[in-house]
């Protein structure tokens, strides 16, 4: 995790977002003291993963090919 004072991270933030992208932690301090910590947002899907729910479901006794047949010939009717 590398360290620098305010004075640096005005002078080269452009550097210390490109190390933060690529997933350093940076820490910013004032007097010697740490008042802030950069850290990278980790990417996140809009969805979230359901692999593992999907798996648990029973497999389907009928494609759904047939359900929509099915679905169609009843509004037809």
């Amino acid at each position: 995790m590398r360290s620098v004072t305010v004075r640096e991270a005005r002078e080269h933030i452009g550097k210390l977002l490109d190390a933060v992208a690529h997933g350093e932690a940076v820490v910013i301090l004032r007097r010697g003291k740490p008042v802030a910590k950069l850290i990278g947002i980790a990417a996140r899907s809009p969805f979230p993963d359901r692999t593992r729910f999907r798996e648990k479901l029973p497999a389907a006794k009928v494609s759904t090919a047939e359900v929509l047949r099915a679905l169609r010939e009843e509004e037809r009717a």
